[in-house]
């Protein structure tokens, strides 16, 4: 299955209009925002869980990354209430769920290989850093290494902001809306950009709160090739 698969092409999508998919878990649907691969692929997407539901117990070899957007979601490890951001690295475990239901935003098979660092933050708890060069634009870090960069933008309303990613991005809206380019993104939209773009993004009258990853796509043939080997 190929979903948004060229990534030299700029792909939008604006998940709450998409359909619920079911998944081969009873109780689990999905809405499917980016994927090479079926069952086990490089994949985005955006995963509902109804109340006491869950997915049988298994590895992540290519690692799991995500964000609870609604409810609480659980494993063995723990809960995981809304607005929390998540890394689990390749090899890692567990048996998730949830009790109450949740929905979450969902990336699989986009680690380096040799990445073991879990990640468990709650974002509001992220102290955001205003940037000298943009008023109006704060950013608070999630997770950076020689390889990516994730953080969350606070736009003010109306606020611009302009960033060369000349290793391609990804952009989430969890609250508001942006302008960028001449798309308008609202909550729950996801963009990604190209290698050799530049995002320029104002805010709506509202303001914004974007999740944002940056530097990821300079190694996606390398993923992709990893994924059809395991």
């Amino acid at each position: 299955m190929k979903i948004a698969a060229d990534f030299k092409q700029r792909a939008l999508v604006h998940s709450e209009s998409l359909p619920w998919l079911t998944s081969p878990m009873q109780g689990v649907e999905r809405r499917m925002l980016e994927r090479v691969g079926n069952e086990v692929a490089r994949a985005t997407s955006i995963v509902k869980y109804a109340p006491k539901s869950s997915f049988s117990p298994h590895v992540h070899t290519g690692g799991e990354e995500f964000i609870v957007l609604e409810g609480v979601f659980q494993d063995e490890h723990g809960d995981f209430p809304a607005g929390t951001y998540v890394r689990n690295p390749p090899q890692s475990s567990h048996q998730p769920g949830s009790d109450e239901g949740c929905i979450i935003f969902v990336k699989l098979w986009q680690f380096q290989p040799n990445d073991r660092t879990h990640i468990n933050i709650q974002m509001d708890n992220a102290a955001p850093q205003a940037d000298e060069n943009m008023p109006g634009v704060a950013v608070a870090s999630l997770f950076k290494d020689d390889y990516e960069e994730v953080s969350v933008l606070h736009l003010d309303p109306n606020t611009v902001y302009q960033q060369s990613v000349a290793n391609g991005a990804e952009l989430f809206v969890l609250q508001g809306s942006v302008l960028e380019n001449t798309d308008r993104l609202k909550k729950h939209s996801w963009l990604r950009l190209p290698i050799g773009s530049t995002i320029k993004a104002q805010a709506g009258s509202e303001g914004a709160k974007i999740w944002m990853k940056t530097g990821h796509l300079s190694d996606v043939n390398n993923q992709i090739d990893r994924l059809h080997s395991a």
